[in-house]
């Protein structure tokens, strides 16, 4: 019996290289175009910010968290974090990873809510995406960047799409788990105030499944960082460079610093999308 599996051996690796090669004969111009295009965009967003003056910039985080928050140690935190990483001289990286985060962050954002939301009110939806997101979360990441790499070439592009596939089970799964916990009762007090699906949705659904979903945002972004020194190996710009540096020069003094810049934006990051806090304090405050 072993020898009789061992020797007829489905082709599944072929059949998949197959599949790849018949898209890139066919769809190759339509692959070249929006790795372009899209490549295009996010280099842009990212020679807006080099091009802001380093200390302005500061500011201007500095600033946008205290919008989010109204905290004063938050401010600090980002100022001193800020400006650790440019005396460490990782700032150029540090822009090309936030633009990359960012860039993954609101792709799945974009797909990964409203995909949550049809599948929590429609479950076979959500029967027919569980395999699909268990296999999307457990396959190892250099497995989908050879297809990523040869569709997209080297660059931003496929690092983005492979931090996509790698980051959007979180926010489909946390949104699906917001929605569908809704309680009933609290469903069936908007439909008697003759409430449309719609109305229910937006009034009712989203506000309870809020820090639910705020929390599978947070974990997108941290997949996402967890993604650049891998993005980095298909040619990504950004602080997964000198980590892969460092560890090729055994430079432990370089691999640290640029570990603690990574570090540095998981924090600021993880601070800022804190929903939930700016809620608690509006509602303390008069």
């Amino acid at each position: 019996m072993f020898d009789w599996l061992t020797e007829n051996k489905i082709p599944l690796g072929k059949w998949i290289a197959g599949g790849v090669d018949w898209m890139m004969d066919r769809m190759a111009w339509l692959f070249d175009a929006f790795a372009e295009g899209l490549g295009s965009t996010i280099e842009g967003f990212i020679d807006v910010m080099l091009w802001v003056p380093p200390l302005l910039l500061v500011a201007i985080f500095a600033g946008i968290g205290w919008y989010l928050h109204r905290s004063w140690k938050l401010v600090l935190l980002i100022v001193l974090s800020l400006l650790l990483v440019i005396n460490l001289g990782y700032w150029r990286e540090t822009l090309y990873t936030l633009g990359l985060v960012l860039f993954s962050t609101a792709f799945c954002i974009v797909i990964g809510v409203p995909t949550g939301i049809a599948a929590a009110h429609r479950p076979w939806l959500y029967a027919a995406l569980r395999p699909i997101l268990d296999l999307m979360q457990t396959i190892p990441t250099f497995v989908y960047l050879i297809p990523t790499m040869i569709m997209f070439g080297l660059g931003l592009v496929p690092g983005l799409i492979s931090t996509v596939i790698f980051a959007i089970p979180a926010p489909i799964r946390l949104t699906y788990l917001g929605v569908s916990s809704v309680p009933a009762p609290l469903r069936e007090a908007g439909e008697s105030f003759g409430a449309t699906r719609r109305q229910l949705l937006w009034k009712v659904e989203l506000p309870y499944a809020l820090p639910t979903i705020m929390a599978g945002v947070t974990q997108c972004i941290m997949l996402s960082l967890s993604m650049v020194v891998i993005a980095a190996m298909v040619g990504a710009p950004g602080l997964g460079i000198p980590v892969l540096r460092a560890l090729n020069t055994v430079n432990i003094a370089r691999g640290f610093e640029a570990g603690l810049a990574i570090v540095i934006v998981a924090i600021l990051l993880d601070r800022v999308c804190k929903q939930p806090d700016r809620d608690r304090r509006k509602r303390r405050d008069p």
